[in-house]
């Protein structure tokens, strides 16, 4: 059994929710740097560049912290924890790759550094050690949650990409890459702390709840900041969604509310990619409110994800998970 976190007077910022957290993610990133040990040496390379990239490692966060708030005490949380972030860096190494990405949280990509090929199959590598930890917690129910998954976001790369370049892109469409290629690994890490706690099927299902819609909240977010931040805010540059030819949230409403001129060309930059469009489709975007439109949105899951937590019996970790619904919207938390 693991010694529960010493909680932080009160959980008022993002680093609150850090320090509550900070025991149980030292076991997580100790147990990340051993598992990622391989005799082939470019795996090593690779994988510590990814892994020691700086990340908040939210999503193995999200799981310990729902694992308290459900009343967890034992440690199998911290494997967990760590099979979570397996499977979202194998991720991050394939999304560059299709994304011919060459800048992640204001570093070079390993597919910048070490070439496609080599990104692809350490990220291989990463889901299939992913798969080898969760059989040693030997529980089929954890192994079903996970392994449907991981299948629903490799259907939402998919996805995303059949929508790379399409200018007729839908909100309906664009929600729908959302939920498999980012918010279900949110809800699975909330739903497996429910499960590790044996809680009845509601309140797992809220967790489950709280993270889908915290994922969503998240996404969002990120795609206003791609119109309205910068490479040291986001750690990527403005516009790098309209370069790689994403129709995302602002862009899908300002395409609907402008003129029908006006909304070929934000079409025509779509078909394009690049940055040549970037100043009008910034402008359009400004004068279409589509930004205002989509923080609401937003905000609105982010609001969702709150009330789910009600479920759950008041603690710390509970509202560090209700803090981190703030954070999705305000990274300045």
């Amino acid at each position: 059994m693991s010694a529960l976190p010493q909680a932080p007077a009160s959980i008022a910022s993002f680093a609150d929710v850090q320090q509550l957290a900070m025991a149980d993610m030292a076991a997580v990133d100790a147990l990340i740097r051993s598992r990622l040990a391989s005799d082939v040496v470019l795996i090593n390379q690779i994988a510590e560049h990814i892994i020691g990239g700086g990340g908040k490692r939210l999503r193995p966060m999200l799981h310990v912290l729902a694992a308290r708030a459900a009343g967890y005490t034992g440690n199998q949380h911290a494997q967990l924890a760590a099979v979570i972030e397996f499977i979202h860096t194998s991720t991050l190494l394939h999304d560059d790759v299709v994304d011919e990405s060459d800048l992640r949280r204001g570093r070079k990509t390993a597919n910048a550094m070490w070439g496609n090929a080599a990104s692809v199959l350490v990220g291989d590598f990463l889901y299939s050690r992913s798969f080898q930890m969760m059989v040693e917690l030997d529980s089929m129910r954890i192994m079903r949650i996970l392994a449907d998954t991981t299948n629903r976001i490799a259907e939402g790369e998919v996805l995303q990409l059949l929508n790379i370049g399409n200018p007729d892109t839908t909100q309906h469409a664009y929600l729908e890459v959302i939920e498999r290629k980012t918010a279900v690994l949110f809800a699975a890490a909330t739903r497996l702390g429910a499960v590790l706690a044996g809680l009845p099927r509601e309140q797992e299902d809220a967790l489950a709840r709280y993270g889908l819609d915290l994922g969503f909240a998240f996404q969002i977010a990120d795609d206003v900041l791609d119109y309205a931040s910068d490479a040291d805010t986001l750690g990527k540059n403005i516009g790098d969604d309209l370069a790689e030819g994403k129709p995302t949230l602002p862009l899908i409403l300002a395409i609907e509310r402008s003129s029908a001129a006006q909304a070929d060309l934000l079409k025509q930059a779509v078909r394009n990619g690049g940055r040549e469009a970037l100043p009008e489709v910034l402008a359009a975007i400004h004068v279409t409110d589509a930004l205002a439109t989509s923080r609401a949105h937003a905000h609105g899951y982010a609001d969702s994800a709150r009330a789910a937590l009600r479920t759950l019996p008041t603690s710390p970790a509970r509202d560090a998970l209700a803090l981190l619904a703030d954070y999705a919207i305000d990274r300045s938390r």
